[in-house]
């Protein structure tokens, strides 16, 4: 559940006190933005990735974002500190007012700034996942973009758990692995990690990416590569990523079952990504006594 204070464009407020219109045609359309960092000890993390994130599928979408970094950091930090959290969830959300005919002549800013802070969710471990076929398509101009038209993704989410999984893998149009509704999935195979392809129509995931760098600096091979079901199927461990997980093992896919999970690789990664946040947060606490 939301905690109760939200930063609404230029002021904190109570979330009973904040009003969204049905004028605000980004609202109803999902025309917006949304990205979700992970709380540590009050501290945002990995925020400059999620920014650099923000206004790069801003302009995939044509989304004014008028804001600044540094400001909008400082005013999540007030709602972190509103809220008293020391470990949870942040989400920054841009909405889209003034654009189609269905809008009211309000006077709204061109783009309304929501910030909002949760508990973490919690997650099974390990994970069961189902798998979906054509649940992205990769050639979209869209595909990979972070965007609050998120039905694709909640029904898929809905349907897996009314199922009794965890999550879902979905397939492209061609029939290759993507990603989950809300994570990046990663097997390992002989030692090496592979990951889909951004090309598959995943989301650049935050975790991902980091994964990525520093898996090659603990002497593990973790590259991009087109998988198909079979690839998952046949491979030593699966886990998935995302921001409120980290890294959380998978011990199904759709019936296909993996003994041990976490696997070695996956507990060696899951370490030196604990190792990355506190190494982040060390330079954020010592940049703040400057």
């Amino acid at each position: 559940m939301l905690h109760r204070f939200i930063f609404h464009n230029d002021k904190i407020v109570a979330m009973e006190e904040a009003r969204l219109s049905p004028g605000q045609a980004g609202l109803l359309n999902g025309w917006g933005l949304f990205t979700t960092l992970h709380v540590f000890d009050g501290e945002l993390f990995a925020f400059e990735r999620h920014w650099k994130r923000l206004e790069k599928d801003a302009a995939r979408t044509h989304c004014p974002f008028p804001f600044e970094a540094e400001k909008v950091r400082e005013q999540l930090r007030e709602v972190i500190r509103a809220n008293h959290v020391k470990e949870g969830a942040a989400r920054i959300y841009a909405i889209y007012n003034r654009v189609g005919h269905w809008r009211s002549d309000e006077n709204f800013p061109l783009v309304d700034l929501i910030l909002v802070t949760t508990n973490l969710p919690e997650y099974r471990s390990p994970a069961r996942l189902n798998l979906r076929a054509e649940g992205r398509h990769a050639a979209s101009p869209l595909a990979g973009v972070k965007v609050t038209s998120w039905l694709n993704n909640a029904w898929n989410a809905y349907e897996a758990q009314e199922a009794g999984f965890d999550e879902v893998v979905l397939l492209n149009e061609r029939g290759e692995v993507s990603e989950c509704t809300a994570a990046n999935v990663f097997c390992v195979r002989g030692g090496k990690v592979q990951t889909p392809p951004l090309g598959s129509g995943c989301l650049e995931g935050i975790t991902r990416s980091i994964l990525l760098e520093i898996g090659p600096r603990i002497g593990i091979s973790c590259a991009e590569a087109t998988l198909r079901p079979e690839d998952l199927y046949a491979a030593d461990e699966v886990f998935i990523s995302s921001t409120n997980r980290n890294l959380l093992p998978v011990g199904e896919i759709a019936g296909h079952g993996y003994a041990n999970a976490p696997g070695p690789v996956t507990r060696r990664l899951d370490e030196a990504f604990s190792a990355y946040i506190k190494e982040y947060l060390a330079g954020k606490a010592a940049t703040a006594k400057r």
